[in-house]
């Protein structure tokens, strides 16, 4: 499973670092950083850290890159597509 986080979506509320550490880190009081490819076994625990966040920056999935991080949001009208 894939993992990618909308760092300008990201408040740095911390809930995915609390729900999964092996994936999500926080650098400071606000740099998050995490590993895009998750583990097998923290598979669960990364699925409830995305269903957690409270501004919904977290994608996850078998296929989740970069381009579904902008179509989720073109979705939303966040991005200019012109």
């Amino acid at each position: 499973m894939n993992v990618v986080v909308d760092l300008n979506r990201c408040q740095a509320y911390a809930q995915c670092v609390f729900l999964a550490p092996r994936v999500f880190e926080l650098h400071g009081e606000e740099a998050l950083s995490y590993t895009p490819v998750v583990p097998e076994e923290q598979t669960e625990r990364v699925l409830r850290a995305a269903a957690a966040c409270p501004v919904q920056a977290i994608l996850v999935g078998n296929e989740v890159g970069v381009g579904d991080l902008v179509a989720d949001r073109l979705g939303e009208g966040r991005v200019d597509a012109s």
